[in-house]
């Protein structure tokens, strides 16, 4: 049978039309795989992807508020939905210091945790961050046990933490009661990044029963073994929660003073995703 002209027009459009949809859905879907990806052997069960406006989501974040040094003698007072310390904005969490009086501190921050929200056991985490810069601050990405009862015997295991007065160095440290920069056998590592201020960097850990591992980007640089399988030296075997957050000064951050001509400074956060 001939086919009219009109009849192959009409077929061609047609062709055309749903290539273009073709092409449109897998666009779509490959924009949906970048937002949610998953990992080989994991998937994501946690993340925030800061694609809204205004405070942190309340059903993911708490607040850590006070401004008593939390045993490192840091200046600054942690505040609670105040937009100036903490505020979703362009698809980031932002933490802000400020040099302002607040109750008995010169400094205002903020300290966001998913304690009594969300908390892991094993898994890979990753936080995507540019860091502040200047000296005095001291940003970090951490966590701690659920069942917190003494630090450090409990745990603590730090992804990410970043002193201004040694600008570009990314420290990675687990804390247990037998390692601790208390009694000076910390387990540590640094990474210099000479952009942690000027970049996002992605930030991870990867935990298992057998060990932890740190990384900016896909450099690792740190590895925690369990040797020794007591909780002296391994308390890992529980949920941990996650804290991010900026603290002004102390005993370490403040170990060359504080500069008050840096502030404000900001700790960009684009997102936060867990895998297990």
């Amino acid at each position: 049978m001939k086919t009219s002209p009109i009849f192959k027009i009409k077929k061609l459009q047609f062709l055309r039309k749903n290539s273009f949809a073709v092409i449109a859905s897998i666009l779509l879907l490959s924009c949906n795989s970048q937002v949610h990806p998953t990992k080989q052997g994991e998937k994501l069960v946690w993340s925030d992807e800061f694609n809204y406006k205004g405070l942190p989501d309340s059903t993911k974040w708490n607040y850590e508020v006070g401004g008593n040094g939390y045993g490192n003698n840091e200046a600054q007072f942690y505040t609670e939905n105040r937009l100036e310390n903490a505020r979703v904005e362009d698809g980031n969490l932002i933490i802000e210091a400020r040099k302002e009086n607040w109750e008995k501190n010169k400094y205002t921050s903020a300290r966001l945790l998913t304690r009594g929200k969300h908390s892991w056991k094993y898994g890979t985490f990753e936080i995507r961050a540019k860091l502040p810069r200047g000296r005095g601050t001291w940003p970090a990405i951490w966590m701690m046990s659920e069942d917190m009862k003494k630090w450090p015997d409990d745990g603590e295991l730090d992804i990410m933490e970043h002193v201004g007065f040694h600008q570009g160095f990314i420290h990675a440290t687990a804390h247990t009661k037998k390692y601790n920069h208390v009694i000076q056998t910390q387990k540590t590592d640094t990474l210099e990044v000479k952009d942690v201020s000027e970049k996002f960097h992605v930030y991870k850990m990867t935990w298992t029963p057998e060990k932890i591992e740190m990384y900016v980007d896909e450099t690792k640089y740190y590895t925690y073994l369990n040797t020794e399988k007591t909780y002296e030296a391994w308390p890992f075997d529980q949920p941990f929660f996650l804290l991010l957050n900026f603290a002004i000064g102390g005993d370490w951050g403040g170990i060359e003073g504080i500069d008050d001509s840096i502030f404000p400074q900001k700790f960009y956060v684009d997102y936060v995703r867990v895998y297990q």
